[in-house]
């Protein structure tokens, strides 16, 4: 059985906060891939990186959507519904 995405209302057009990670840009910490949120702008990076800043964010705030911030890339994710919307 698949279940929809009820978490879409959070989507808003938004501007990258950065160029890179916020986080490790500030600690000077280093970075795999981008993720930016869709509610804030906010940037974090991947749980492939040791910060695993993205995440953290969804966890903080509670916004549930991202999207690859890599060239190329276009995808979205839910980390409460945990599937590509």
């Amino acid at each position: 059985m698949t279940t929809s995405c009820t978490h879409l209302d959070q989507v808003h057009p938004v501007t990258p906060t950065t160029n890179g990670c916020e986080e490790c840009l500030r600690s000077g910490g280093r970075w795999v891939h981008l993720r930016m949120c869709l509610t804030c702008g906010h940037v974090g990076c991947c749980d492939s990186s040791q910060g695993k800043h993205a995440t953290g964010h969804f966890h903080q705030t509670g916004h549930a959507i991202v999207q690859s911030a890599e060239p190329g890339e276009y995808w979205r994710w839910c980390y409460v519904d945990k599937q590509l919307v």
